[in-house]
């Protein structure tokens, strides 16, 4: 298992970008809530444990997301990496304090879970922030690469969602939640005008926050998804599908159908029509679908499975 770059677009239906800034403000409303109806009160430490079934999951894990990460343990009695991996990811929420909470979920009950959540075999690792879900990673991991899993998934929640957990009480090494960095204010605004629709002002906002500070990954994140929507705006889908589907070799066909695909989610498909099109051309066009394809894995997150997977593709066509 390698960590991710838990860049949100690997995981929410890029049909709905701009959702996220909906989604950070109900996150907002959700912890006020919360901090009423508490009174202030901090959960213990055993509570950031929690077994969840069914029956419970809406409340224990979607509404538990709109303040804390939620990380999900797919595990079965039987199941024995389960029992070296299940150790070690109750140790490090413990040590987190609060960052992130950890709900287990045991298979053989909780059929219909295991099902939605697409997992393949077990122990799977999946994370819940502000009712988004997006796997992690399948499989026994040594605990380092746990713990750098961890701090991206806490890093995107604040980021995008301005999530920063929880603060627990008791025992000696309990810890506050650290205070949020205050975000650029550069920054917000390219997101405030991706999150209003404004496509160029995004762009515009992007680019500016890049000239100061070429290195930012949530600015040059934020660019590819605003360059993305805008490429995709006022085409006619069906005419689009049918150019390509009619033309395997128009380049520009391609490139307008595996945009669409993205933006509508079906990762793979924009994924596969590119290789195809790197496959089927030669020279400057197999150039313009192979940067292209590039720059689509940017979008999705370089780590993401749906991107290694896209990227051996490639290198099989290509050598």
């Amino acid at each position: 298992m390698q960590p991710r770059n838990m860049s949100m677009s690997g995981v929410v239906d890029l049909a709905a970008l701009k959702a996220a800034g909906e989604a950070r403000q109900k996150a907002e409303e959700a912890r006020a809530r919360a901090a009423r109806q508490q009174d202030g009160a901090a959960p213990a430490p055993s509570s950031l444990v929690i077994d969840v079934g069914e029956a419970d999951f809406e409340q224990e894990v979607l509404q538990r997301s709109t303040q804390v990460p939620v990380v999900i343990d797919f595990w079965a009695e039987w199941c024995e990496p389960c029992k070296q991996l299940s150790p070690v990811l109750e140790r490090l929420t413990q040590e987190y304090a609060g960052r992130i909470v950890l709900a287990k979920i045991d298979v053989d009950r909780n059929q219909m879970l295991f099902q939605q959540f697409g997992v393949q075999g077990i122990p799977a690792v999946f994370a819940v922030v502000a009712g988004q879900a997006l796997p992690l990673f399948q499989g026994a991991a040594p605990e380092q690469q746990v713990r750098q899993v961890f701090d991206q998934l806490i890093q995107v929640a604040e980021q995008r969602f301005g999530i920063t957990g929880v603060s627990v009480e008791g025992g000696e090494g309990a810890e506050q939640t650290a205070p949020r960095t205050p975000e650029d204010p550069a920054l917000a605004a390219a997101h405030a005008a991706l999150d209003a629709g404004d496509l160029g002002g995004a762009i515009q906002a992007y680019q500016n926050v890049l000239a100061d500070n070429p290195a930012n990954t949530e600015a040059k994140l934020g660019l590819a998804q605003a360059q993305l929507l805008q490429r995709v705006q006022g085409l006619d889908a069906a005419q689009v599908r049918k150019e390509a589907a009619d033309n395997p070799t128009d380049v520009q066909a391609q490139l307008r159908a595996a945009d669409l695909d993205l933006v509508g989610g079906h990762v793979e498909d924009a994924f596969g029509r590119l290789v195809d099109t790197v496959r089927l051309t030669a020279g400057e066009d197999r150039d313009t679908a192979r940067v292209h394809l590039l720059e689509l894995f940017e979008v999705v997150g370089n780590e993401d499975p749906r991107v290694v997977a896209a990227r051996g593709a490639l290198a099989r066509v290509l050598f």
